[in-house]
């Protein structure tokens, strides 16, 4: 558990909870006023916990408790550099990890064509996927409720990335890198500045 305090006049502070569930990572993240926080988190902990207790399927819906980190800014800086292996999957697993994680966004390589690729909270069904190039729908099986981001993804130093991400109120931005060409994904911080998740180099 970690509580941090913005240092904001409105006293919100930040608190994520993170737990290992059966050898499962689940985690809850949200803002709050002072202690509120906690209890926020540990609300939204709950209702992932007997999602998976009941072996639900993963939410496909955004969650109108927690308002998207978008607004317009100075550019700000990148604090947090994430980088990592991003799991090959399906969009369904890549969701289920989405929700499980409390991500806006999650980061995956897309199993069908190889190309990075993200799911996200948006669209007239709840959940929307973007691949770097490829914009067909997935084919799968089953109960599949998303759309498909109708662009390709832009091609972006991070520098650049970063300032249109703060400058059309963005609370995150997929886009393939320029100097190696994998998919990577910037999103806002709760303190306002910004984090990267990047595939590591082969």
């Amino acid at each position: 558990m970690r509580i941090t305090a913005r240092g904001y006049a409105d006293g919100e502070n930040v608190a994520q909870v993170n737990v290992d569930y059966g050898g499962r990572a689940v985690r809850s993240q949200i803002a709050g006023p002072g202690g509120f926080a906690l209890t926020f988190a540990a609300a939204r902990l709950d209702s992932q916990l007997d999602r998976l207790a009941a072996a639900l399927p993963p939410r496909w819906e955004p969650d109108p408790g927690r308002a998207p980190l978008a607004y317009v800014t100075d550019e700000r800086p990148i604090v947090h550099r994430k980088i990592c292996q991003p799991r090959i999957s399906d969009p369904i697993a890549a969701v289920r990890a989405m929700d499980a994680l409390d991500y806006d966004a999650h980061l995956f390589t897309d199993l069908a064509t190889g190309e990075d690729a993200i799911v996200y909270w948006a669209g007239p069904l709840g959940v929307r996927m973007a691949r770097q190039r490829r914009m067909h729908p997935p084919r799968i099986a089953g109960d599949l409720r998303l759309t498909v981001n109708p662009h390709p993804t832009r091609i972006l130093t991070d520098a650049d990335a970063a300032a249109r991400l703060c400058a059309y109120a963005l609370p995150f931005l997929f886009y393939t890198a320029t100097d190696d060409g994998r998919g990577r994904l910037l999103y806002r911080r709760y303190d306002g500045d910004l984090g990267l998740v990047a595939p590591a180099r082969e």
